[in-house]
């Protein structure tokens, strides 16, 4: 006769009770009174709101320079995460370390760096201007800015799968006559790719509603470097409180298709 074994923490009942009350003060009510404070507006004016050239000029700048930050930190990120994990050399544990500085590092405090930086009297800023490059206060300074917060999301998302592929698989596959780019593609890509996509996801993600990192880098021009989580908080300034949620509920229902969308692809990625 068989003897049960009890599970190490309580039955399904109470954990998903603890799990839907934790997601439901932390997540879902927050959000929710999100979308109720919108209530105050008629659906007009919410149209109105969201649909001002300068909110979609914000918009569109967010979240294009979060996604190109995330797709160079994609090609980045499993670049430093291929070295780290199969190569060994004198100071592969002070790199390993500096990849999570911007987890520890105060966003603010990397703007100021990265602005003193790139601004056109900083030490790269002023060498791009002698080659008629501008860097800070520009849509590129803001890509660069968020491509140095987001980079431990992808490392750290590809950087275990990396490790749990044995070489012997790359040594099997090149014995039998493939090319290094055919290994590539037919061995490690698929691995990587799911991971790949979560690590874009969550670089992304933080990308899009990244503050102080890019507060100073930007520059602030309306309609050309003003991001969408600076134009609510001008809109908090003028206690335009209904005005400030109606962008945030835009900002968070396009931010839910996108990542959707891409956990979608993932788990058909995922399906054999």
């Amino acid at each position: 006769m068989s003897r049960r074994i009890s599970p190490v923490i309580p039955g399904f009942g109470l954990t998903l009770g603890y799990t839907l009350v934790y997601l439901s003060l932390l997540v879902l009510i927050p959000l929710g009174a999100l979308f109720l404070k919108t209530t105050d507006l008629t659906w007009a004016q919410f149209i109105q709101v969201i649909s001002a050239p300068r909110v979609l000029a914000a918009l569109k700048l967010s979240f294009s320079t979060a996604f190109f930050a995330a797709l160079l930190n994609g090609v980045i990120g499993t670049l430093l995460a291929w070295v780290l994990v199969r190569y060994t050399f004198p100071g592969r544990k002070i790199i390993d370390a500096m990849i999570d500085l911007p987890f520890a590092l105060p966003t603010a405090v990397a703007g100021i760096a990265l602005t003193a930086l790139y601004a056109p009297k900083g030490l790269i800023g002023s060498l791009a201007a002698d080659i008629g490059l501008k860097i800070a206060y520009t849509p590129l300074g803001i890509t660069l800015a968020l491509t140095f917060v987001t980079l431990p999301f992808v490392v750290r998302t590809v950087q275990p799968v990396l490790a749990d592929i044995p070489r012997e698989v790359e040594e099997a596959a090149a014995c039998l006559g493939a090319k290094p780019l055919q290994v590539a593609r037919h061995v490690l890509l698929p691995a990587l790719l799911p991971a790949w996509l979560t690590g874009f996801a969550l670089a992304f993600a933080r990308g899009v509603g990244e503050y102080g990192s890019v507060i100073f880098i930007a520059g602030n021009m309306p309609m050309k470097t003003e991001i969408l989580p600076l134009l609510i908080m001008v809109k908090l300034d003028q206690y335009d409180y209904t005005g400030a949620t109606a962008i945030g509920v835009l900002m968070l229902v396009v931010s839910f298709i996108l990542l959707l969308a891409i956990n979608l692809l993932q788990r058909r990625i995922e399906t054999p």
